[in-house]
């Protein structure tokens, strides 16, 4: 589905941005679709499937979490996740747009509700990538498959490609990411995009989740085919991911300026373009500058390097000075060696 340093295919990940209003989350992918995007990804997971509720410390985000500070696992995931019966429905609009819907699955009764819903496609989210037997459940489906890579070593990361493909994965892409909320922009490390795909033998695209569109469109040039970008109506209105979300205008600009950055990398090929064919006429040359008579001497003050081209290579200039002209010639005249 996916090829290394291919056309960027943007996914625009809701998340918890729908604020417990399916409204809500069916006007973001109305957004998503007018923005031009790809696809719309969703994370399929209730609290009791991701944790327990249990307060202890050990179930509550650091206190000096950027956004999270001294929330209670449970808590966050009640309020985050996206209910059950509504990706249904979600999945008919996005689908009505010509959109690709596809989720996060986070356990294996999430994997059964996206089968029953036909997902073409699944995610597995970068906390998940060490839950082996997910992705085995996941890659027996025989359906694409795409790992974020966030806060995973090497190792840890040839154990999850080995594991989708031994269980049958044949189409897997990873996406380079930094697991943090914000991410700050120095620890994207984007230069490991190539990397990963050298390593892995795959293709291998970007999970962002840096402020604006500069790392993807840098993402884009080391030959990520692939960026997920969480997304919102409006981050004023708050959320658990609004904070580093795009709004849809930016995420339209995220599709345009990916396209454009994929285009202008271009090939390797040295020299003239086709749309540089004209340009070439006006290169400077040299020219008779003022009218001139046989035997006058060829001055400063008569021939010059100017536009277009045609006349003798500008360099030339310093032998042809102290010449006599051969014929007359007149103003805009180009120089040639048998006028001088």
């Amino acid at each position: 589905m996916f090829e290394q340093g291919g056309r960027p295919y943007i996914v625009a990940e809701l998340s918890g941005n729908h604020n417990g209003d399916l409204d809500r989350a069916l006007a973001l992918v109305d957004a998503v679709a007018e923005a031009g995007a790809h696809a719309v990804k969703l994370q399929t997971y209730t609290a009791d499937t991701l944790t327990v509720n249990v307060d202890d410390p050990r179930f509550r985000l650091s206190s000096g979490h950027d956004l999270w500070g001294g929330q209670h696992l449970y808590e966050l995931y009640s309020k985050a996740h996206t209910p059950w019966e509504w990706h249904e429905v979600i999945f008919a609009r996005a689908r009505e747009h010509g959109l690709t819907a596809f989720s996060s699955p986070f356990d294996p009764t999430a994997v059964d509700l996206l089968e029953k819903l036909d997902a073409p496609l699944y995610k597995i989210a970068s906390s998940e990538l060490v839950d082996l037997p997910l992705i085995r459940l996941v890659a027996s489906t025989g359906k694409p498959l795409i790992i974020s890579t966030g806060m995973a070593t090497l190792t840890e990361i040839g154990a999850a490609v080995d594991a989708a493909r031994e269980a049958g994965c044949t189409d897997l892409c990873l996406l380079a990411c930094t697991a943090s909320y914000p991410a700050p922009p120095q620890e994207s490390n984007l230069r490991r995009i190539p990397v990963l795909a050298q390593a892995f033998g795959v293709p291998v695209g970007l999970s962002d989740h840096t402020h604006g569109i500069g790392a993807p469109i840098a993402a884009v040039a080391l030959g990520a085919s692939v960026v997920e970008k969480h997304v919102t109506l409006a981050r004023a209105d708050g959320g658990v991911d609004s904070a580093f979300s795009l709004e849809p205008a930016e995420l339209a600009a995220l599709v345009v300026e990916s396209e454009r950055a994929w285009l202008a990398l271009g090939g390797t090929r040295v020299g003239p373009t086709e749309h540089e064919r004209e340009g070439l006429r006006f290169r400077r040359s040299l020219h008779v500058v003022a009218d001139v008579k046989a035997g006058d001497v060829v001055t400063e003050a008569n021939v010059r390097s100017i536009r277009p081209a045609g006349g003798l290579a500008p360099d030339a200039i310093g032998v042809v000075l102290g010449r006599t002209f051969t014929r007359d010639a007149a103003v805009g005249t180009p120089l040639a060696w048998d006028l001088v």
